[in-house]
């Protein structure tokens, strides 16, 4: 069968109805390896992305072939993963012997293009990228799927603000053989990690480099490697260059650099790039990139109407239907971490304003001062009080006071109950987020303002129902709480007033610019039978802040109800 050109593809497309179901309505974009298209769900009446694989004039049989499995493959690495930040799959097609992948809609913009148009991020843009790429390679290596072609191409941000993780085209189950044997380069040259460039065996510690990558370049604004648009020269300075220097300064910077490392066992696991990262995200309801999406990409406007054809062009192809949202998301993660703000005011004078806030505040003081004054002198007492020792009443200094919160601790494995109430320390930003570590479980945490501490409620739902024990937990403890590149100490196991307690460290290191570089956080969690769940209430913290971060525990831990 001869293979059409990518022109007769795109012209011949539109309007063309596959596998009986998904009609082709305008192409929405492409690249090497296939075009996607906006379509429509003709059964269920939903819009869905579809996505065609590109075969070129005069491809031999074989390699066609092989491209048409690797669409399959990225069917069967996408339909174990449901997650917020990973683009769903519906379904796969054939049509005349070509496979479709069809795929959740996002109306949206890849990065990439963003950084095309704007250039380098900032911080608190970069820490929520890092954030939702984390979330959605963790929770694919843990279904044994690495990505391996993590670049801001497949890093889509969402015009609701929501990011996914997109093109599993050449991901790969751990359990599945490579295809090798045309000797395609499979990566995009400037963020394949170096292991994967020079050959050797292919693991999830490539994707942290991706995500390293990724990231560099939305700081830098200039891909991390990038000889003369020649893939091979580029390919080889990946192998045999050294790491590209960094000039962001900060968390953001240490993330990067303790990524981009050319031992694969040395970079940081993804659940350490989400904690040091979280005190950066912005504030519930804000759209940290609502100003850089471009309104008029074809990506972008999948929500408006499509306009009806008229009987001159295709009368056969019905009209796209009147869309009013997005196609149904994955499991919904809750609002996205952010408000939305209006802009800033214009300024208006700056140095008369800040003359009137000084001179204000000196007639405030001055008042204030001779009130005093007045007030103890017509008392008989001195204008200098006697100094009072300082009040050992608060027992946690080091915290802010303590407010009640209701939470849900529902995830995939038990949707139903969940409900949960706990004191915890006014002001902490609140985290979802969903594990599968020694199952599937839930994890609600509350983070100080520096990151240095968190007070987390760690829900494993019908843990006991499938006969697991305290017992088996504390066997299997460092492989829940570990990663390839931290070193985890189990300290002890105890019963404090009928409550088992557990004791761990975490050292990760991290290789800066400077020497190797160590980071500890200890741990103490305490475990809790509630019917059938496993409830743990744990307190992490750097070491010189441990004590107080023990004594908030002990604060915490009595104002804890799984029943809400």
């Amino acid at each position: 069968m001869a293979v059409p050109t990518d022109n007769q593809n795109t012209l011949a497309g539109i309007g063309r109805l596959i596998a009986d179901r998904y009609r082709l309505e305008r192409k929405l974009g492409g690249g090497a390896m296939g075009t996607v298209w906006y379509g429509t769900d003709e059964l269920l009446h939903r819009p869905v992305a579809v996505k065609q694989v590109k075969l070129a004039p005069g491809m031999p049989e074989e390699e066609a072939a092989e491209l048409r499995e690797r669409a399959l493959r990225e069917a069967r690495a996408i339909a174990v993963l449901s997650h917020p930040n990973v683009v769903t799959l519906y379904d796969v097609a054939r049509d005349q012997d070509e496979p479709f992948v069809v795929m959740e809609l996002v109306p949206s913009q890849s990065l990439a293009a963003i950084l095309d148009d704007h250039g380098a991020l900032n911080d608190n843009q970069l820490a929520v990228i890092a954030d939702g790429v984390a979330a959605g390679l963790d929770a694919a290596h843990r279904a044994g799927i690495v990505h391996r072609d993590v670049k801001p191409g497949n890093v889509l941000i969402g015009d609701d603000g929501r990011l996914k993780v997109s093109d599993f085209g050449i991901s790969r189950n751990i359990a599945e053989h490579t295809l090798t044997n045309t000797g395609i380069l499979l990566g995009t040259p400037a963020y394949i990690a170096p292991e994967v460039a020079a050959g050797e065996a292919v693991t999830a510690a490539a994707d942290l480099w991706g995500l390293g990558a990724t990231l560099f370049a939305a700081a830098e604004g200039r891909p991390p490697y990038d000889v003369g648009d020649d893939p091979l020269a580029t390919v080889t300075e990946v192998v045999r260059g050294p790491v590209p220097a960094l000039h962001r300064p900060g968390a953001v910077g240490d993330v990067i650099r303790a990524l981009m490392v050319k031992d694969p066992a040395q970079r940081m696991p993804l659940t350490e790039v989400r904690r040091r990262l979280q005190h950066l995200l912005p504030e519930p309801g804000a759209r940290p990139f609502a100003m850089l999406l471009d309104p008029d990409a074809p990506t972008v406007r999948v929500r408006q109407r499509v306009l009806q054809q008229t009987s001159q062009d295709k009368p056969s192809i019905p009209p796209a239907p009147q869309l009013t949202g997005s196609a149904p998301l994955a499991a919904d993660p809750g609002p996205p971490p952010f408000t939305l703000q209006d802009p800033p005011r214009k300024k208006r004078r700056p140095l008369r304003a800040v003359a009137l806030v000084l001179a204000a505040l000196l007639l405030f003081t001055a008042a204030l001062i001779g009130s005093f004054a007045a007030t103890r002198l017509m008392a008989g007492q001195s204008l200098l009080p006697e100094l009072e020792p300082p009040s050992t009443s608060d027992p946690n200094p080091a915290f802010p006071a303590l407010t009640p919160h209701r939470e849900d601790a529902k995830h995939s494995a038990a949707p139903d109950g969940g409900e949960f109430s706990i004191m915890a320390p006014a002001g902490w930003r609140t985290f979802h987020s969903e594990r599968n570590d020694l199952s599937n479980n839930s994890v609600v945490a509350f983070v100080s303002g520096d990151g240095a501490t968190e007070v987390a409620v760690q829900r494993y739902g019908d843990y006991f129902e499938r006969g697991l024990t305290l017992d088996g937990y504390q066997t299997q403890l460092p492989r829940a709480i570990g990663g390839p590149a931290a070193d985890v100490a189990v300290n002890s196991f105890h019963t404090v007033d009928g409550v088992r307690r557990v004791v761990y460290s975490t050292k990760v290191e991290q290789l800066l610019s400077g020497p190797a570089k160590e980071i500890e956080r200890r741990t103490t969690a305490a475990l809790r039978r509630s019917g059938d769940d496993l409830w743990i209430v744990r307190v992490t913290s750097v070491p010189e802040k441990w004590q107080q971060a023990e004594a908030l525990l002990d604060q915490v831990l009595p104002t804890f109800d799984p029943a809400g």
